[in-house]
Order: structure tokens, then sequence, then C-alpha cells
């Protein structure tokens, strides 16, 4: 099974990664601020992940990793 894993306190919440999900699986949180004041991003159904690393690749802040 694949694992998103977001190293949240470095995501600035600029939503590249939600734009090139295929599945739309990806999606700020809304109830979490992060210490620079962010929502970070998060996988909201990691069973759905096809472990393509589109977000990972376009993210400008490399915050995100796939796992395979």
């Amino acid at each position: 099974m694949t694992k998103v894993v977001f190293r949240e306190e470095r995501c600035k919440g600029c939503g590249l990664c939600i734009e090139v999900c295929p599945k739309k699986i990806i999606r700020q949180n809304p109830e979490k601020l992060n210490s620079k004041g962010y929502f970070p991003a998060e996988v909201i159904d990691m069973e759905k992940c096809i472990g393509c690393a589109f977000c990972a690749t376009i993210c400008p802040d490399c915050v995100i990793e796939v796992e395979k």
C-alpha cells in the first residue's frame, strides 16, 4: 500500500498538490494550522492513492514523500 507523508510544519498551503492529484484525495486541513500560520495539506483517503507521486513532484518546498 502506498503511503504519502507531509512535513506539515514546512507546508505553506499553496494547493499545487491538490490540483495535480488525479484521484482528488488531497485537501488543506481546515482544522489545523502549522507554526507558520498555514493550513497544511493532507490525504483524506490513503486507500485510493495510486502512488503516482505527482504531488511530491510539484511541491516547491519538498514537503511530500510518497512511499510505495
